[in-house]
């Protein structure tokens, strides 16, 4: 499959910087620690799009450190 590109929600943005600064307050280096592993879960979607369960017509993928999801109906 050859993916050019990701959809990013706005929302999904704003999860994004909240969870860093939750896990900031949680310890050193926490808050970074989460970052690091999303932005890579991200970039992965390059090699393995298209394998993931559809979910609303989207391809979906969990974190593989952080596998915490809400679904908005």
């Amino acid at each position: 499959m050859n993916i050019k590109c990701i959809q990013m929600l706005s929302d999904a943005e704003k999860d994004l910087d909240e969870g860093r600064e939750f896990y900031d307050q949680q310890g050193e280096n926490v808050g970074n620690y989460f970052w690091d592993s999303l932005l890579s879960d991200i970039e992965s979607l390059v090699f393995f799009a298209g394998i993931h369960r559809k979910l609303f017509g989207y391809h979906r993928m969990f974190s593989k450190q952080f596998p915490y999801a809400q679904i908005m109906m």
